[in-house]
Formats: C-alpha cells, structure tokens, sequence
C-alpha cells in the first residue's frame, strides 16, 4: 500500500494480513483478531522488530520470517495454532497514571 489513512476497512476484510513488525501494525492486526505474519527487514541497523516478532511469536500470536522465508512461511503455516490477542485495559493504564500524577 501507499499511505493511508487507515488500514481499518483492509484489515476487517482480510482473511490474512502480512505486514512488518512495526508495533501499531502488529497490534493493530491482531486486535482485529486477524491471523498475521509478520515479515522481518533484517536490513535495519537495531532490528527491533525482530524483538517483537520473536516474542510475539513465543506467546504464540504471530508468525516470522524474512523476505526470504515468506514462501516457505506460507506453504506450511498453521494458522489454527495462533492464539487469539487478549483485548486491551486501557482503563488500567488510565488508573495507574491517575495515581501516579495524584489525580485521584
């Protein structure tokens, strides 16, 4: 995709979304509750996502690869051994700052 807006119409139609593991891309996907893949650009010079994706991948939300692996990725994923996302709690967050900033 060129840029957009948002991704949220693609997402609630897609049956799988491939993606980098940008932290919104990966949360926004998976809160959708849509199966992801999450493609890792070794190229960058601290590769974070590639933190992300393994421990996405270790609490068994996502599959990782590389531009490399993406084809074989795809012929023997599983996409019945992803878990789904727990929902989030903002509201704890919200609490916690609250206290914090003495708000409450």
């Amino acid at each position: 995709f060129r840029f957009k807006d948002s991704l949220a119409e693609d997402l609630q139609s897609a049956d799988l979304v491939i993606s980098h593991a940008g932290a919104g891309s990966c949360l926004e996907t998976l809160e959708k509750g849509k199966p992801l893949i999450v493609v890792i650009n070794d190229k960058l010079m601290d590769n974070h996502q590639l933190e992300l994706a393994k421990q996405l991948h270790k609490d068994g939300y996502v599959l990782y690869c590389n531009c490399s692996t993406l084809v074989e990725t795809l012929q023997s994923m599983d996409l019945s051994a992803l878990k789904p996302f727990p929902p989030g709690q903002p509201e704890k967050f919200a609490s916690f700052l609250d206290k914090v900033l003495g708000l409450q």
